[in-house]
């Protein structure tokens, strides 16, 4: 082998690679060796149930409860408390073993001692490793040090792990007593791929999901409160509809008919204001066979609701209300801080007409360009993908790159133009707009909603009108529901409707940089992190 052959970097990782994986080939006999050894002993290493009494922080509290009241034994411990977990680290002293063990209420120190274990079951603990799920009982007690623990007199062991946990060397700041993990999982990808490995050993992402939990609850109650009911509309639909976007594809064998992974939840939702439903809404997931990046995801949460007799200026109080709320239950207060940057959902939201934010940027009346010069305009910003795309594509497209980013405070773009709207009604008083209204919070699309369109007439003219701009090459159009246009026919009262992405209102409100951070199970590209 050549001297640059041995120096080559990319040489160098496959042989730390290859290293990494025969360590962790013996790593996975020895936990196998373990298993075995354990059902030597009679011992299952995989148990049915176990009978927890207290999870980690109701041990906790009891404890600090019973030693604030001085109802504490002599000893100065309680009566025995039973608590599951996984093991999360060990540190030996021969006779004796301090351990931590975690479950979903957090953290607790356990306190191993052969005296009161008895020889077998002390010994037996050797054949533990990191990960592994145990049941212990014993009374609480405080250490020398000051910390809570649970003083072990029985453990059982629930679950082997077969597989070493990716923990990282942990610390605990002197001062502040914050956790502090290095190394351990790193590859973000691969804890994307693995999420049941990453949420294992990092709380902070399960607290994340937690306060995505709260925001789902939030929101429901908000709506529930005001008289809107919850319903359930079909995922495969045999015609997408309700936003401008290519679908999902697949095939019903029995029927022998193509459907679609629903894009929106729109239209179903106004057929059932037509059938007499005032105010209703819907929490679940749309897809978009799009592209992946921070903000989106091909699978996604949406919350649609939508209420008669009500237009968007209705619905723009609804949403403020809605979002301070939402804030204020997961985070405490209605100003949170996102990548750095406060941000305020107390003051009253600004309002920017789409035209006039766009030709401030543009200089000049973007009313008075052509088509073309729209395109030109759009490419030199570095769109791509433009050929035959419509004017209301192109103007969005303009917006999206220019104005956009600037749209840090929670702002209403108001009043978009006819083309970029087809299911909106127009403005009274200029017909070139329409009844629309999106929100902007850091830089990026919350919602989007209309004074919906219901005149059965000038929607068919708007359908049409997106089928011309389909033959032109444009592919995220909307096509012709004529059911629906049969539903409007028997009469849609007007309507305000509202469209919010969960899964990026849970970005602002955990503070995540990307869309990926929210979801549990994101789509990922074949090959990327770890894993299969």
């Amino acid at each position: 082998m050549t001297d640059e052959r041995m120096n080559d970097p990319a040489n160098e990782r496959r042989h730390e690679g290859e290293s990494e994986e025969r360590e962790l080939s013996q790593v996975l006999r020895h936990r196998r060796e373990k298993l075995e050894a354990l059902r030597e002993r009679g011992v299952e290493p995989f148990a049915y149930a176990f009978d927890r009494t207290h999870r980690t922080d109701q041990a906790l509290a009891h404890f600090e409860r019973a030693e604030s009241e001085g109802t504490l034994s002599d000893g100065g411990e309680t009566e025995s408390l039973r608590l599951a977990g996984r093991m999360v680290s060990w540190r030996s002293h021969g006779k004796s073993a301090f351990a931590h063990m975690e479950d979903g209420g957090g953290r607790i120190q356990l306190y191993f001692r052969l005296n009161t274990l008895g020889e077998d079951a002390f010994r037996m603990l050797d054949l533990l490793d990191l990960g592994d799920w145990i049941g212990v009982h014993g009374p609480m007690f405080r250490t020398r040090t000051g910390e809570a623990t649970v003083k072990v007199e029985g453990w059982e062991l629930l679950a082997k792990s077969l597989r070493p946990l990716p923990f990282g060397k942990e610390e605990v700041d002197a001062e502040t007593g914050a956790r502090v993990v290095h190394s351990g999982f790193q590859d973000q990808q691969a804890r994307y791929r693995q999420r049941y490995a990453d949420l294992a050993v990092n709380p902070e992402v399960r607290e994340v999901f937690l306060k995505r939990t709260r925001l789902i609850r939030a929101l429901r109650e908000f709506l529930d409160a005001r008289d809107f009911i919850e319903v359930e509309t079909p995922v495969l639909q045999p015609l997408y509809g309700g936003a401008a976007a290519r679908p999902f594809t697949t095939h019903h064998n029995a029927l022998d008919t193509t459907l679609y992974l629903r894009i929106a939840d729109e239209l179903y939702l106004k057929r059932l204001i037509v059938g007499g439903f005032e105010r209703v809404y819907e929490i679940g997931k749309d897809f978009r066979n799009e592209g992946i990046d921070r903000s989106h995801n091909p699978e996604f949460t949406m919350l649609e609701y939508y209420q008669a007799f009500a237009d968007y200026e209705e619905m723009m109080k609804g949403v403020e209300a809605l979002l301070r709320h939402a804030v204020t239950a997961v985070n405490g207060g209605e100003r949170i801080r996102v990548q750095g940057v406060e941000i305020d959902f107390e003051s009253r939201f600004r309002r920017l007409p789409f035209m006039e934010g766009l030709n401030t940027k543009l200089g000049v009346d973007a009313g008075d360009l052509s088509d073309s010069d729209l395109r030109a305009r759009a490419e030199a910003l570095g769109e791509t993908g433009l050929e035959g795309a419509s004017r209301g594509r192109l103007l969005d497209k303009l917006f999206g790159a220019l104005v956009e980013p600037e749209l840090v405070q929670p702002t209403f773009v108001v009043d978009y133009p006819v083309e970029l709207s087809p299911l909106a009604k127009t403005k009274r008083g200029d017909p070139r707009l329409t009844e629309r209204f999106e929100l902007y919070v850091s830089g990026r699309e919350l919602a989007n909603a209309f004074s919906e369109l219901n005149d059965p007439l000038d929607q068919r003219a708007r359908f049409e009108a997106q089928v011309v701009a389909r033959e032109a090459g444009d592919d995220e159009t909307h096509p012709v529901d004529e059911d629906y246009l049969r539903a409007m026919e028997y009469g849609m009262p007007p309507t305000g409707g509202v469209g919010i992405g969960v899964d990026r209102l849970a970005m602002l409100v955990t503070d995540s940089a990307s869309i990926r951070d929210v979801i549990l199970f994101p789509t990922l590209r074949p090959g990327e992190g770890g894993g299969s």
